[in-house]
Formats: structure tokens, sequence, C-alpha cells
């Protein structure tokens, strides 16, 4: 496979010495942060008892240029995730020959939808029913697969904070994850939530991962093959595969900390 980036791919020789000193440099510190990560996802399944294989990295590539995520999928990173569409779309663009799963995780406005429907293969923050009939219609011009949704729960709001914060009160999660499953050209594939700042769970991830297990049984039992459950950060991985996460969200341990993009 080749990309417009580095060439061949996936990774190996022919890849490797392909690249310049300044860009084998970054996919040197980029391999190592991902060996450390990936030994963070393994000892944390092995404390909970859990397979390796249960666990899905996604790596947050948002404010990092496509060069980052074409080095990445040389790698052998098969899951990628972005949070703000005009920095995604074109980045999505130079990588679209990569053997990559492109996330959206961020908040998302209903006018954003057409263009997000074009390279995302999954949504993780769907948090409102106007929301769910946008992508549907994006979807449905677009003629494409059905686009996977989560759930963004806000489990703040169940103590009556964030009130304006993205996500859906927990005790609305199921209507919602109804809604998406009669949908047509939408495919309702689980929850996603980040660790609230406010309320009594602020703090405390473990406690708040393991509310959201709870809420994502209760949306498997209406909706058997919504299994994803999308929780854990850089910082809290290991609190959310404890309690269950399928698929961690994690950026700076890969790629280090940088400026946003303009």
């Amino acid at each position: 496979m080749t990309n417009d980036i580095y060439g061949p791919f996936p990774g190996g020789a022919d890849f490797a010495a392909a690249l310049t000193d300044a860009q084998r440099a970054r996919y040197e510190q980029l391999g190592a942060n991902l060996d450390v990560v990936e030994r963070r996802i393994a000892d944390a399944c092995a404390a909970a008892g859990r397979p390796r294989e249960e666990v899905t990295l996604i790596v947050v590539t948002k404010t990092y240029p496509a060069e980052d995520t074409a080095l990445l999928a040389g790698l052998g990173v098969t899951d990628v995730a972005e949070n703000r569409d005009q920095d995604a779309a074109p980045k999505a663009e130079r990588c679209v020959n990569l053997p990559l799963t492109w996330h959206f995780v961020g908040q998302l406005q209903t006018n954003k939808a057409r263009s997000v429907v074009r390279y995302a293969d999954l949504v993780h923050s769907v948090d409102r029913a106007r929301l769910v009939d946008s992508l549907s219609a994006a979807v449905r011009n677009a003629e494409r697969p059905p686009l996977g949704c989560l759930v963004q729960v806000a489990l703040d709001k169940e103590a009556g904070e964030g009130e304006h914060r993205a996500g859906v009160a927990p005790a609305d999660v199921l209507a919602l994850a109804e809604k998406i499953a009669d949908t047509p050209g939408l495919r309702m594939d689980g929850v996603m939530t980040v660790a609230p700042l406010a309320g009594p769970l602020a703090g405390d991830p473990a406690r708040a991962f393991a509310r959201l297990a709870e809420i994502a049984s209760a949306v498997r039992a209406q909706h058997p093959t919504a299994t994803m459950v999308s929780a854990g950060m850089s910082g809290d991985l290991e609190q959310a595969i404890a309690a269950g996460a399928t698929h961690v969200r994690v950026g700076t341990a890969v790629l280090g900390v940088r400026s946003p993009l303009g």
C-alpha cells in the first residue's frame, strides 16, 4: 500500500529507508512512545484479567500534522481520532490511502455532519437527536456504508452539573441510543465518556468509568451489538480498562505536547 506522504505501507525496511533523518527521528520517537503506552495497556489488561485483544488503542492525532499520522500508520497504528473537522478533513484527505480507521471524538455541529461523514468511520460524540438526524441525512446523501455512532455520556449531568457541556445525561442515554438504532444510515455501536470535571465523580476516574460501565451494560441489554465502551485517555487509561473500556483514546502519551494548530 502506498500514500502520497511517505511511500510504501505498512512499515518496514522500504518505508524507513524513504525517510529523512528528521523524519526517522520522529518515527523512532513515536515508536518508543507507542511501546510505553502498549506496555501500560497490556499491564492494565493483565491486572483486570482481560485479554489484551479486548482493548483497541485509538491515537488522538488532533493538532498534529498528517505526516505524524502517516508515521503512526507505518508503526502499525490502525485507529486514529480527530476532534475538529476543519483540521481533520484535509488531514484525512492526505492520508486517504492509509490503512486507518478514523474516529471523530469532538463536539460536532450539525452543519459539519456532511464533511465529517466523508472520512469518519465512527463518531463518538453523538449527544442530541438533531445531530442524529443530520448525520443520517449526510450518510444517505454520501451513499456510504453506515456510520458507527456512540452516545457521549456526560456523567456530571447526573448530579446537575455541566449543563452546557457536550454529552447527554445518563438518564437520557437509552432514548438517544434507541433513536440512533432506528435511524437510517447509522449504526448504534456503544457509549463514550470523558472523566467529569464537576460533580461527585470529579477527580475519581475509577468511579466515573465504573458508572459508565453500568450505563454501557444497560445499552447492550437493548442493543446487543453496541459493545464499544470508549473511555480513558493518557492519564487514566488504566482505570478505564479496569472498568471494561474497549477503546482508549490516547494523544499526549504517544505524540507529546504540541501547540494547537492555527
